[in-house]
């Protein structure tokens, strides 16, 4: 049997607090156990292998089975809904990564609510041509090629009556990419499959496609109009890794602006005059690059263009990579950032270089950040990462201001007694949209308004929205029925959801089987005498399911090594697992010559 791999993240207000301590249950499709994890401190789990079918066969346009082994997930965690996700591909040598969205549970809610998400098969396999429409007499375009962060999607038909969510532009490449195509695919197939998913949802921005009729998104997740998007399913890290790569390239006719219409099909039961997705496998195979490819069904004067214009960033990527030995404004702007990820994460270790000088410290964050939030372990600050601390930033800073803004709103548990509709003014207003954007956090089809105290179309929007969520007529009015919904939504908010350590110097743990003080002072770096301190133990006994307070400091804690006769600081790095520059680079020596007696500090890797 071959075997692939699975990693479940869990987190909550999109990614701005991770839940540690998750139970999580992999089953096959019989419904039995595979394994039960619990997320770590950054609401992970490990990558689990499982057994699937061999890569060959979702290499095939021939093969009529099944070309994958599925899995289902299910995810608890205390004050938590609980999610199933069902039907989970798992390809041969692949990691999926798991994204859990974790709603917290309401203020007079008794027990989890289970919510399910079923993945499937991607498109490629769908039976039946498509009919996407190519945009022709288009009343309104944008005059510039614009990425729009977060990306407003329909989870249906066009005139359907769903949801729509909103997620980060290169998550929706990713989620489309991992819903369209089997990620076993050679890279050139997958790169000329993305440029067309990029380009085609570029395509319908430019040319407000959707708006301009008056539809409320910018995309929908139906093959037959658009791609396919499948909310809350796993992503694959060779898509992944390409998207990070290219999510502002597109393609374009030489001379023009415009994004190209890029429509596709499978190629296979059912054909297009656009790109083929299994003919892409054929010509990569081939040897082709993904721009001949693309050219093989496109326009042969077409090329790669990029944007840098984003809409709902915090300030744009500087231009070129930021590594070590950069300084300057953007340095400094990262470091400041990633301090304040780090309270809400911490185990990216603390930043001790000098502001704006992008050394060792910031290099050792920057590397912990990628790790955490699956980007190539560099740490190298690319556009992809840039992008991602600023997303961060911006979920971690805005749950910490509703916070500090419900306090100083005085909310308290009382729902107001007014009726408000379209039209009303004042500060009830103003606590009905500071209610919404709280609920906007957590409910991904819920938009979060304007605080202004104007009940607009914008504030009507989000008041039909959360009342289809919870179920209540949506009639867009704001009475007792709609009130209590938000307070419960709100209070439930404030009693489950986990609040950031006031410490970033130490994380919560829970103790595991098999666990010793040992063992976790050495995975945390850290040593036993100080776990005993922090948690006020006098002896070394633990009992599983205790919490400890972990201090994990900034700089990984480091042994001293006395040099004697016949060391060389290659030798003592390999004694330690470590190398001769980060050997120089602790100790500032300039040069690798050592006296006998002398006292170095020994970091082991």
């Amino acid at each position: 049997m071959a075997i692939g791999y699975l990693t479940i993240q869990a987190r909550t207000a999109h990614d701005a607090l991770p839940l540690s301590g998750a139970s999580v249950r992999i089953l096959n499709t019989q419904g039995a156990s595979v394994y039960e994890l619990t997320t770590d401190e950054n609401g992970d789990t490990h990558a689990i292998p499982l057994e699937t079918l061999d890569k060959s066969f979702s290499l095939s346009p021939y093969y009529s089975g099944i070309p994958y082994t599925s899995y289902n997930v299910l995810v608890r965690a205390s004050g938590f809904n609980s999610l199933y996700v069902a039907d989970i591909p798992i390809y041969d040598g692949e990691r999926a990564v798991l994204p859990v969205s974790a709603i917290p549970m309401q203020e007079r809610q008794r027990s989890p609510i289970q919510a399910v998400i079923y993945v499937g098969a991607p498109a490629v396999s769908l039976t039946g041509a498509r009919s996407q429409e190519e945009p022709s007499g288009t009343p309104y375009i944008l005059r510039q090629v614009v990425i729009p962060d977060p990306i407003t999607i329909h989870l249906g038909a066009p005139s359907a009556a769903a949801a729509n969510v909103q997620v980060s532009f290169p998550d929706y490449v990713k989620n489309v990419a991992s819903s369209e195509i089997y990620p076993t695919w050679p890279a050139a197939a997958l790169t000329a499959n993305i440029y067309a998913i990029i380009t085609f949802a570029l395509n319908r921005i430019y040319t407000e496609w959707y708006r301009s009729r008056n539809y409320e998104f910018d995309i929908t997740n139906s093959p037959a109009y658009d791609q396919y998007f499948v909310y809350g399913r796993p992503i694959y890290d060779s898509i992944s890794r390409i998207v990070d790569n290219i999510f502002d390239e597109y393609v374009r006719r030489q001379g023009q602006i415009s994004p190209y219409f890029t429509s596709f099909c499978n190629g296979t039961t059912a054909t297009c005059s656009g790109l083929s997705q299994w003919g892409t496998v054929t010509l990569a195979e081939q040897g082709l690059i993904p721009l001949e490819i693309l050219r093989s069904y496109y326009p042969k004067d077409i090329e790669i263009a990029q944007t840098d214009i984003r809409t709902g960033i915090l300030s744009s990527y500087p231009g070129s990579p930021l590594r070590v030995g950069s300084t300057g404004l953007d340095v400094q702007t990262i470091q400041t950032r990633l301090a304040r990820i780090r309270r809400n994460y911490p185990a990216i270790p603390a930043i001790t270089d000098a502001e704006g000088q992008f050394q060792n410290s910031t290099q050792a964050a920057v590397t912990k950040f990628q790790s955490i939030f699956n980007l190539t372990p560099d740490g190298i600050v690319g556009k992809s990462t840039w992008y991602k601390i600023s997303q961060l930033y911006s979920a971690v800073a805005r749950l910490a201001e509703l916070d500090s803004e419900g306090d100083a709103l005085g909310i308290g548990t009382v729902p107001p007694s007014s009726v408000l509709r379209q039209g009303s003014r004042g500060q009830d207003v103003i606590t009905l949209q500071y209610l919404l954007n709280v609920a906007a956090e957590y409910y991904p089809g819920i938009p979060a308004p304007t605080q202004d105290g104007i009940f607009g179309s914008g504030t009507q929007q989000a008041v039909t929205a959360f009342q289809r969520v919870m179920q209540l007529n949506p009639d867009g009015i704001v009475g007792p029925m709609t009130w209590q919904a938000l307070y419960d939504v709100y209070l439930g908010a404030d009693q489950n959801v986990p609040s950031p350590s006031p410490n970033p110097d130490t994380i919560q743990y829970i103790v595991k089987p098999g666990d010793s003080l040992w063992l976790i002072a050495r995975r945390y770096s850290t040593t036993v005498s100080a776990i005993q301190r922090q948690n006020n133990l006098t002896g070394d006994l633990i009992r599983v399911g205790q919490v400890l307070t972990i201090p994990v400091s900034g700089t990984p804690s480091y042994i001293e090594y006395t040099v004697k006769a016949g060391d060389s600081l290659w030798r003592i790095a390999q004694q330690y697992n470590t190398t001769v520059q980060a050997l120089m680079n602790l100790n500032g020596l300039t040069s690798d010559l050592l006296m006998i007696g002398q006292v170095l500090k020994v970091r082991e890797s």
